[in-house]
């Protein structure tokens, strides 16, 4: 039971905190949108900061579950089409998953802030994506399936557009669809550019 308390107030958290930033969240209000009373949620957590600390690590564990990591790199596809294909999941998943798109606007918000949200947002949103590419394309690169070229450099050029098109989801969700469209076109572009035929 308390457990599934200390759950409830993530998940109230996370929506308010993306929603109004760190300091337009209070705990009266959080506490209300569960029908607890303050002392309800002080009970399970200490302080504000500390239900700040206890969802960004829920969530660097669940982003690494359901989109990848340094830790969990996805695997290396074995064909060309295979890359689109896990492209395509990828951003399916960043656009589409409720608590990674409140994660991201979370961080948008808080990186100007707090250091601890600043490097999470660095990493998910340039050097994670970048290592993980960096070593798909190297296996790639190792399977003959893409020309020889610095995988680093290569992983930059890929994630960078398709990382502008999903923050461009996030300020206008009426476009969702069509950047989903330029990503693909972008990611078989891409293919068209560095693959070995």
């Amino acid at each position: 039971m308390a457990n599934d308390t200390k759950e409830r107030i993530l998940a109230a958290a996370l929506e308010m905190f993306s929603k109004n930033g760190y300091a337009g969240t209070n705990i009266r209000e959080l506490s209300a949108s569960l029908g607890l009373v303050k002392s309800g949620v002080y009970k399970h957590y200490e302080s504000k900061e500390a239900i700040w600390n206890a969802l960004l690590d829920e969530m660097i564990a669940y982003y690494a579950d359901h989109f990848g990591s340094a830790e969990h790199l996805p695997p290396v596809p074995d064909s060309l089409e295979a890359l689109t294909q896990l492209t395509m999941q990828m951003v399916n998943i960043t656009v589409h998953d409720e608590k990674i798109v409140m994660t991201r606007k979370l961080l948008t918000i808080e990186q100007f802030r707090d250091g601890r949200a600043r490097e999470l947002a660095t990493r998910h949103f340039l050097t994670g994506l970048n290592d993980m590419f960096t070593h798909v394309f190297t296996g790639m690169m190792e399977r003959r399936l893409l020309r020889q070229d610095d995988p680093k450099m290569l992983a930059f050029a890929y994630t960078a557009p398709i990382s502008a098109l999903i923050h461009l989801c996030d300020r206008e969700p009426e476009k969702t669809e069509d950047a989903i469209r330029k990503i693909e076109a972008f990611s078989r572009h891409f293919i068209a550019t560095y693959g070995v035929k």
